[in-house]
């Protein structure tokens, strides 16, 4: 017999059903409650809600572990690429050789703009903030092709494998080509003979007589930056890709929508955030020492950034595969007195062997170093969260997905505890105070 909880609701028991995922992760499914009983759960947050099921990304934020379609994220991070993990998180499979040569066609055909994108990314105000173009020109991608955007799930995944293309493949040319735009650079076109990472670079930094070609080192910190945040389970903006899926919506516009979650600075903004943080201690002249303690004895306005998750417990296993990266990237750029980069190393330092922090499991998370790997390639500040973006992609549109396939899709329509004024009469205005 299945599995059931007992729920005690005005003194009659209620039957719910127990699902049990396939890592033992424990859920009550309480589809029926309201129907049969006229109650609803509040659960502000929705930090302990599971809004849907998932074939995608598992986590396991106690002890540390990040896996992708089965695969740990330490194995792929050392033997795979962003591309292959991309597909990997959009179709459920690693690919095989033919699989990964043809996806990699596809995004090599769709990295260009229609040069009527490229008009609209300079008609956008230079200070325009990047997060802002990236989600009305990821938006404007159903408008170039509305035959793969028509709002109609059955049609939109006859054309699925093309839509991701164009989303995974211009994402990194419409963020390249808007930062050229509020530099007043000439735009540079992807060369397809460059892997995805070099590309981007290429697009970003290249001079007609200075072609940018970045070391192994750069492309791999890049790659694996990329790689790490594909996905990350239900998190704010991809819950928002598939809240906005589930009413039909194409993919263009549901991913559009999770740029604009992604843009607070309560989720994509961590890794500028670590950044402003050593400006503001340089700017003090101080190494590091006086903000440890402020932040230790919690006095001031002292406030660590990069250092703790949500929701890994233990340590973030991206930070560990992230960091070495990040050292070697470091060496091949020459860079060896950052005034920024020695206060982050005194930080991390403190992190990993102060008692205050390792009992507290404060360690440096994905979001430290990453936010340092981007300043030392010369990423902008205020693109950073939208590296995040072109990262998560694959995601986002593998979460679009497993919504539109799903023969039972019901539109998300949470309830809530109303809390407002009770029924009354209309006041005529002569009569208000």
């Amino acid at each position: 017999m299945p599995k059931t909880a007992l729920l005690k609701l005005d003194e009659k028991e209620i039957a719910l059903p127990i699902i049990v995922g396939s890592e033992g992760e424990k859920a009550v499914d309480i589809a029926k409650l309201r129907s049969d009983t006229g109650y609803i759960t509040y659960d502000d947050g929705f930090g302990n809600t599971g809004s849907c099921t998932s074939n995608i990304t598992f986590i396991d934020g106690d002890i540390g572990i990040l896996r992708y379609r089965g695969y740990p994220i330490e194995q792929l991070a050392e033997k795979s690429s962003f591309v292959e993990c991309a597909y990997l998180v959009i179709y459920g499979e690693l690919p095989t050789s033919e699989q990964r040569a043809k996806f990699s066609r596809l995004l090599t055909k769709h990295a260009p703009l229609h040069e009527g994108m490229t008009r609209f990314l300079s008609s956008f105000p230079r200070e325009s903030h990047p997060m802002a173009i990236l989600s009305a020109a990821v938006n404007s991608l159903g408008a170039y092709y509305p035959h793969l955007a028509t709002n109609n799930h059955l049609h939109d995944l006859e054309h699925f494998d093309e839509a991701a293309a164009i989303a995974i493949s211009k994402v990194r040319t419409i963020t390249a080509h808007t930062y050229r735009v509020t530099r007043g650079l000439p735009f540079n076109y992807p060369r397809p003979n460059y892997g995805y990472c070099e590309n981007f670079l290429h697009l970003m930094f290249s001079e007609p007589y200075n072609e940018y070609i970045p070391t192994q080192e750069v492309a791999s910190a890049l790659n694996l930056f990329l790689l790490l945040h594909a996905d990350h389970e239900q998190n704010c903006s991809t819950s928002t890709v598939k809240m906005v899926g589930s009413s039909g919506a194409n993919l263009f516009a549901s991913v559009s929508a999770g740029v604009n979650a992604l843009w607070g600075p309560l989720h994509g903004g961590a890794n500028m955030a670590v950044i402003e943080m050593l400006k503001s201690i340089h700017a003090e002249g101080d190494d590091g020492t006086k903000f440890i303690e402020a932040a230790k004895s919690g006095k001031g306005e002292a406030r660590l950034m990069g250092f703790g998750h949500r929701v890994y417990k233990n340590y973030d296993p991206r930070a560990k595969i992230i960091k070495a990266s990040f050292y070697k990237a470091l060496a091949s750029l020459g860079i060896k007195n950052d005034p920024l980069l020695n206060i982050a190393m005194k930080l991390e330092e403190c992190a990993l062997s102060d008692d205050y922090f390792v009992s507290r499991k404060l360690y440096p998370n994905v979001d430290f170093y990453s936010g340092l790997i981007m300043r030392a390639i010369g990423i902008p500040e205020n693109i950073f969260t939208v590296m995040f973006a072109i990262g998560r992609m694959p995601g986002w549109i593998a979460q679009w997905r497993e919504v539109a396939v799903n023969p039972k899709l019901k539109i998300y329509r949470p309830r809530q505890i109303y809390t407002g004024k009770t029924v009354r009469d209309y006041v005529p205005v002569e009569q208000r105070q």
